[in-house]
């Protein structure tokens, strides 16, 4: 099969987000100018760089209350900071919960029944069971191609690492199984890891 994203690709469900699977998720909190609170979990996201460490996530559509974007992306154009917090297994159904269209006024950590911590190096809330939470302060904002699709860059000030999660002196996920997403509705859990040694080591 081939296809032209521009012409269609004639299946029940658009398979571009399967393709590129499985993708770690972003569950960004941010707080606006006017002191609110926002959590919102991004699967377009990733890490980009080690030095200085830089993370980036993507937000892809718009609510009406929020013109051009959602309120994470509002927010952060007015703080300027963020915090990316890691999504463990067990707290899927709470992450999902916080995926909503819920309207600007909406604190989705009360909605979720969320514990919160203030970050340390930013004015912003984290998941304060989380894994881990990277504080970060932005560095720009791309618009990409199409309506609504802007891309988020920032430098990371702060790592908080729950202590039961650092086992040997080595940030072990096996020890929390970070949620992924994959295409469609489908989402997967990392229980299994393995190393392979680059050429030369």
């Amino acid at each position: 099969m081939f296809y032209r994203p521009a012409e269609g690709h004639g299946l029940p469900h658009n398979p571009f987000n399967a393709i590129v699977t499985p993708r770690p998720i972003g569950w960004i909190s941010t707080r606006g100018a006017d002191g609110s609170e926002n959590l919102a979990p991004y699967s377009f996201f990733n890490a980009v760089a080690y030095v200085p460490p830089q993370v980036m996530f993507a937000s892809t559509s718009a609510k009406a209350d929020r013109g051009d974007t959602k309120d994470s992306v509002a927010n952060i154009r007015e703080t300027g900071v963020f915090c990316v917090n890691v999504v463990e297994y067990a707290m899927k159904d709470a992450m999902n919960l916080t995926s909503g269209p819920w309207p600007k006024e909406t604190d989705e950590f009360a909605l979720a029944g969320i514990a919160r911590a203030e970050c340390e190096t930013i004015p912003c809330a984290r998941v304060a069971g989380a894994p881990a939470s990277l504080e970060c302060r932005l560095t720009q904002i791309v618009r990409l191609e199409g309506e609504a699709n802007f891309a988020v860059f920032g430098e990371v000030t702060g790592v908080h690492l729950r202590d039961d999660c650092v086992v040997d002196g080595v940030f072990d996920v096996l020890a929390f199984n970070p949620l992924t997403r994959m295409g469609y509705r489908d989402y997967s859990v990392i229980r299994d890891k393995f190393e392979l040694k680059r050429p030369g080591e």
